[in-house]
């Protein structure tokens, strides 16, 4: 193979890994910036479902407003194992007309730290219903393990928890499905414009080192 071609296809190399790399790139520095709780919770891919939930119930204008607030956000695990409870998928749980009620019971007014926690101690969910906090062993509020704590954001503080927090006076209810029940977050779109960047830069390499070898034939 000619310099002139392994030069080629270093260049296309770094290339496309400018591109791949870029995205990464970017949501390192946005993360050093300061971010509200919906941000934050957009940032991370396993928060996803929690995004469409609060994107559903019309909650994201809420949780970008000054507050502050505390939210004890579930993991897209904790949803998971929610669904398979109820026996429903996740499109069912997100056109629940009461989604709004269960996801304000995980939200308490005001900026409470890990360190503002007590044995024993109570607090006063958004939806008017209290959570209760048992310090004795592993930290927990209600039967959801608290485990990741202290995650600041502009607006307020989330603490990670293991289990969907449901409040005493939910009712499951049998719902009509619709094809635009569950709202996009834009990963799925973030990937396809990736793969298309790289693909690019593959088909911009065939044709720079493709019409050399055929000169040189």
């Amino acid at each position: 193979m000619s310099k002139f071609v392994k030069g080629i296809l270093s260049f296309v190399t770094a290339f496309a890994l400018t591109f791949a790399l870029a995205p990464t790139a970017f949501a390192d520095n946005h993360m050093d910036e300061e971010q509200d709780i919906v941000e934050i919770a957009l940032g991370n891919d396993d928060f996803s479902i929690l995004v469409s939930a609060l994107q559903k119930a019309e909650l994201v204008e809420t949780l970008q407003g000054d507050g502050p607030f505390t939210v004890f956000a579930p993991t897209n695990a904790a949803f998971e194992d929610l669904l398979g409870a109820l026996d429903i998928t996740a499109e069912e749980l997100l056109a629940q007309p009461d989604l709004a009620n269960v996801l304000t019971y995980h939200v308490v007014p005001g900026a409470v730290m890990a360190g503002d926690l007590t044995d024993g101690m109570e607090a006063e969910t958004v939806n008017g219903e209290m959570l209760t906090f048992d310090l004795s062993g592993d930290p927990m509020v209600n039967d959801s393990m608290i485990v990741e704590t202290d995650i600041e954001a502009s607006n307020g503080v989330i603490h990670v928890i293991d289990t969907v927090l449901v409040p005493e006076n939910f009712e499951l209810q049998e719902v009509d499905m619709e094809e635009d029940d569950v709202p996009a977050t834009g990963i799925e779109s973030n990937s396809i414009l990736l793969f298309g960047m790289i693909a690019a830069a593959a088909a911009f390499a065939f044709v720079l080192v493709y019409k050399p070898l055929k000169q040189e034939k």
